[in-house]
C-alpha cells in the first residue's frame, strides 16, 4: 500500500496571491477545508502547510505557505498534492483507494492471471477497471463481478461468470 495518498491535482493559478486551483480527487471536496498540511510529492518529502482553503463549483483553491505570488503557484501546475494515510478519508466496507487499486494483479476464480489493473475510471454509477494482460479489457466495478479485492496483498479475484456478461474487451468488434 503507498503511504501517500493523492487527493488533487494542481490546475493553475488562481489569482496573484500564490492560491492554487485544485482539482479534487476525492469524493467529498469539503475535506480540503480541514486540511492542516499537504505534501506535493508521493514520497512525502515536500510538506507544505495548508494556510487557507475554500471549494467552489467543484474546485478546491488552496493557499499553501511559501507559495506567495501567482508565479510560485505557476510551478504547482500539474503537481498532485497528498495526504499521508494517517490523515485520509476513512472508507466505507468494499471501497478503496484508487490508488490502492492501481497496479493490483488481477486473476480470476481458477487462478489464471488476468492481467494488471492499470486504470480507475470514474464514471458515475459506478468506477469502471481497466486491465492490461494478454487480452485487455475494462469492466464496471459490481460486487457480482469483484471476488476478492485484498489490498494488502495487492491482488484482485474476478468471477468470470460476470465478467463475461459485463466485460468489454479490446479485441472484440
Amino acid at each position: 500500500m503507498k503511504p501517500y495518498l493523492m487527493i488533487g491535482q494542481a490546475v493553475k493559478p488562481q489569482g496573484i496571491r500564490g492560491e492554487i486551483k485544485v482539482l479534487p480527487l476525492t469524493d467529498d471536496p469539503m475535506r480540503f477545508m480541514d486540511l492542516k498540511s499537504v505534501f506535493l510529492d508521493e514520497r512525502g518529502e515536500r510538506e507544505c502547510e495548508v494556510k487557507g482553503a475554500r471549494v467552489q463549483a467543484g474546485f478546491a483553491y488552496v493557499a499553501l505557505a511559501g507559495v506567495e505570488d501567482r508565479n510560485a503557484a505557476e510551478r504547482l501546475r500539474g503537481c498532485g498534492l497528498y495526504v499521508d494515510r494517517k490523515n485520509a478519508a476513512p472508507l466505507p466496507e468494499g471501497r478503496y483507494y484508487i490508488a490502492d487499486l492501481i497496479g493490483m494483479e488481477v486473476y480470476d476464480e481458477r487462478g489464471e492471471k488476468l492481467g494488471t489493473l492499470t486504470e480507475v475510471t470514474q464514471a458515475g454509477g459506478n468506477d469502471v477497471y481497466e486491465v492490461k494482460g494478454a487480452r485487455a479489457f475494462r469492466f464496471p466495478a459490481l460486487a457480482r463481478a469483484l471476488k476478492k479485492v485484498d489490498v494488502e496483498g495487492e491482488k484482485m479475484v474476478l468471477d468470470s461468470a460476470a465478467l463475461r456478461e459485463i466485460a468489454v474487451y479490446d479485441d472484440e468488434d
